[in-house]
């Protein structure tokens, strides 16, 4: 490791690798514009790519790109982030490039380097970076996956620690730059009625559903080389898992948050092929570049139990997957039935016991349910839900608050090294070893196979418009 980051100081200056590719096009552009707009990006923005291309053309890029996103509401500021681009192209495997790079950067000496760029050139990248003489004082910003495996994320954690310290790798889920993934840490912890029943005690079982009701929309060869598993369920909903499940932070810091999460990860059970119930919607292998026999999963659902003092024996159901019935995702913490059935209605409720739901998509919300007498004598009620949080507008969007906390040096909305190889280790053994996945039909809530998982605890909470839920 030779250099010695200090995360307190702002980056003078960031670099995108990758700038030419989608990511940047859809979501990096957008957040820049809105940044520069906001007043919090002000240092040069050097663009790295394989392609020869002219500063106009890239110009052109970002204002389609921006105009794409919405309308263009402030030119002065569109006009201000053009003035700030550069652009390097050249080969990741030569030297050159680096040496054209550090060039383009002139006296910035702090660079946060974004790596939108295919997981199988980080090594090259961040290896070119240290040989230039680039990783001094420096961050490096990872995009997701950070590895495909346990081996392939610590081989991955060794080369980025040879170059970078620790508190200089900035490992990016874009899922938790999400307002609504930022209030479950807030609601839990900001609010004292909640901790004596988040336990095993009270809590029956946690199913988090992510669906969308779309295909793979053309990444046919991604896709065969993720799977569902990989794709969602190892990185958004495992993080969406540690913000319910960890213990209190001892202190105000995003180190103490992200020693409780990785806990929370060391504590899972390794999976087992009966813990999963793959799946694969019709039609998925007439994709373009899908192999004929494919057995990937577009489809994932998931029982994972938490080996914690609180958390022991309750069980978590995880699943998500592409062209189900809705797009959305949403949480359910379901609570277990009062211990004695004491009215009228009792034995002809068969609808849930109280639960608590958060909903993360498409828009944010937090719901209570409790049962509520009806009107007259007889001791019968239905159950309702008591609305904490509606969508709060003018939300920044998770890549401009997660690029802009980079620039910063602040950590709290990134992953941590321990965190990812305790993640991984826990889906490790059904990489391989695993059942074939079952087909099922576009518009459906996945096979069969995945309510028959859940069935001894609980039935599966389908996501529905909010306007049928009230």
């Amino acid at each position: 490791m030779n250099n010695t980051h200090s995360r307190t100081i702002p980056a003078d200056a960031l670099v995108i690798f990758g700038v030419t590719g989608d990511l940047a096009h859809k979501m990096i552009f957008p957040a820049l514009y809105e940044m520069v707009k906001r007043g919090v990006l002000t240092v040069p923005v050097v663009g790295v790519a394989a392609s020869q291309l002219s500063l106009a053309q890239l110009h052109q890029r970002v204002e389609d790109s921006v105009a794409q996103a919405g309308k263009v509401d402030d030119r002065d500021a569109l006009n201000r982030l053009l003035s700030l681009l550069c652009y390097v192209g050249g080969d990741y495997n030569d030297p050159g490039t680096f040496i054209a790079l550090k060039q383009a950067l002139g006296t910035a000496c702090r660079p946060a380097h974004y790596l939108a760029i295919p997981p199988a050139l980080f090594a090259t990248v961040i290896k070119g970076l240290g040989t230039a003489g680039l990783a001094e004082q420096a961050r490096v910003i990872v995009e997701k996956p950070f590895g495909r495996d346990l081996a392939s994320a610590q081989a991955l954690n060794r080369i980025a620690l040879s170059v970078f310290a620790e508190d200089a790798i900035f490992r990016i889920d874009h899922y938790l730059g999400k307002e609504a993934i930022m209030n479950i840490l807030y609601f839990r912890f900001a609010n004292s009625f909640l901790e004596p029943i988040w336990n095993r005690n009270y809590v029956s079982s946690v199913q988090i559903t992510q669906s969308e009701d779309f295909g793979i929309k053309g990444r046919g060869a991604f896709y065969e080389s993720a799977g569902c598993l990989r794709d969602v369920i190892q990185n958004h909903l495992f993080q969406i898992v540690a913000l319910l499940a960890m213990e209190p932070p001892s202190y105000q810091g995003f180190g103490a948050v992200h020693s409780e999460k990785a806990k929370v990860f060391q504590a899972m059970r390794p999976l087992q092929p009966d813990d999963v119930v793959r799946g694969q919607y019709s039609g998925y292998r007439q994709e373009a570049g899908v192999a004929p026999d494919s057995d990937v999963e577009t489809f994932c659902a998931l029982r994972v139990f938490i080996d914690s003092w609180r958390w022991q024996g309750v069980p978590w159901y995880l699943r998500s997957g592409k062209c189900l019935e809705a797009s959305a995702a949403e949480v359910l913490v379901e609570l277990k039935p009062p211990p004695q059935k004491l009215f009228d209605d009792a034995a002809a409720v068969n609808e849930r016991a109280n639960y608590l739901r958060f909903r993360i998509s498409p828009n944010s919300a937090v719901a209570l349910a409790a049962r509520v007498k009806r009107a007259g004598k007889e001791f019968t009620g239905d159950q309702h839900e008591l609305y904490l949080l509606d969508e709060q507008t003018g939300a920044e969007s998770p890549y401009e608050r997660l690029l802009e906390d980079a620039l910063a040096g602040d950590g709290a909305l990134f992953i941590r090294e321990d965190a990812v190889e305790a993640a991984w280790a826990v889906v490790d053994p059904v990489l391989n070893s695993r059942h074939q996945a079952h087909l099922y039909q576009p518009g459906s809530w996945g096979p069969k196979e995945a309510d028959a998982l859940i069935a001894a605890d609980s039935r599966w909470h389908n996501p529905v418009p909010e306007k049928d839920m009230k």
